[in-house]
């Protein structure tokens, strides 16, 4: 086997390097360092090949990277005499380099600052009508499902539903505890001014039962399932566990996000019920300890002075913050690209996209609510 070898001269047209020899993966030690201190800055590079015998993975990688980095520095490179397999093996190497390439930060003048701002719109707008037609998708699933229940993978859902909803009943029942005592505390403290302590009841239930209870259960499954989903859905996306699904001709929407909605939609009322319950409790608790109050008269207070619509409207509010943070998580999920780093920033962007809309969300429902009169 001929060793590699590699001969530099100079020429009119500009520098040409000749190879010789087998580019073989287990002899390129004696050439590599020979590789790294070829430059010729500017010029232009020619390479012949004609006298190179054979060639591999790691020899196409020598010349490809070469070849980088004479087209960096602004200068020309040609290939010569080379032969189709390898000249076909180089431009493989070439275009699955992982060398990555940054795009140059816009000037800072007023142009890039309109250019940056345009291509912000732009992305936008395509990020919205790519997150429309994703809702979509899962709607007709969903329509679909419901005409055809025996299609729905029962399996999934439940694991689902025991991930997103009983393994957070513990996290949700400690917040709405801790939430009714902060505002049984705090009411007290504001309420002692003009002797209205009894009125801390009122405070309390219609804060947890209207807002603050669906509101944080929401905020709390957003930060916790849908990051879940976004972080599992990409890793799949990423190992390209997606692209084989369509290829053995099952519907992701239907494997993948669909049950997963679903879970959210079952499950996060049920959370914001024992959010609420455990709420009145924590309140309760503190206005007994804070202000007398016992606990009948507090259940007295509740039945005579707060309506059970307070209720209801937090738990109408529940399914459509189920199916955004659903929507959003897996949508997230499935613009992953590449590599893991991708997975981590979509997962960040998943948790506070969704907070954002619930929040948005629920400044629509008490507008809606308030100009209907409940």
């Amino acid at each position: 086997m001929s060793a590699p070898t590699l001969t530099m001269e100079g020429s009119d047209n500009g520098a040409v390097l000749h190879l010789a020899g087998r580019f073989l993966t287990q002899s390129l030690g004696s050439v590599e360092k020979a590789f790294a201190d070829v430059s010729v800055g500017t010029g232009a590079l020619r390479i012949d090949m004609s006298r190179v015998d054979g060639m591999d993975t790691g020899g196409a990688w020598l010349i490809s990277d070469l070849m980088r980095r004479q087209e960096a520095t602004g200068g020309q490179v040609a290939l010569e005499s080379v032969a189709p397999a390898f000249e076909a093996l180089i431009e493989t190497v070439r275009a699955a380099d992982p060398h990555e390439h940054f795009d140059e930060a816009p000037p800072r003048s007023f142009r890039g600052f309109l250019e940056m701002t345009g291509k912000g719109v732009v992305n936008g707008w395509h990020d919205t009508v790519s997150l429309f037609s994703f809702f979509g998708e899962t709607l007709a699933a969903l329509f679909g499902t419901l005409v055809r229940p025996w299609n729905l993978r029962a399996a999934s859902l439940f694991s689902h539903m025991q991930d997103a909803g009983f393994n957070a009943i513990p996290i949700v029942g400690l917040m709405g505890f801790l939430i009714g005592v902060v505002l049984a505390f705090q009411g007290a403290t504001q309420l002692q001014q003009f002797g209205a302590e009894v009125f801390v009841v009122e405070l309390i239930a219609i804060s947890i039962m209207r807002e603050l209870g669906v509101l944080l259960t929401a905020i709390i499954v957003a930060g916790r399932s849908g990051s879940a989903f976004t972080a599992s859905v990409g890793s799949m996306k990423v190992q390209e566990e997606v692209d084989a699904m369509r290829t053995l001709g099952l519907n992701p929407i239907d494997v993948l996000v669909l049950p997963r909605v679903l879970a959210l939609l079952i499950t996060l009322p049920i959370l914001v019920f024992i959010c609420v319950i455990t709420g009145l409790f924590g309140g309760a608790l503190m206005s007994w300890i804070n202000l007398d109050i016992t606990p009948g008269m507090f259940m007295t207070r509740l039945q005579d002075t707060t309506d059970v619509k307070h209720l209801i409207v937090g738990l109408v509010k529940a399914p459509f913050f189920a199916v955004m943070i659903g929507v959003i998580a897996c949508w997230q999920a499935f613009q992953v690209k590449g590599s893991a780093t991708s997975v981590g920033q979509r997962t960040t962007t998943s948790v506070v996209q969704a907070i954002f809309m619930v929040i948005a969300l629920d400044a629509l429902f008490s507008i809606f609510f308030a100009q209907m009169g409940i």
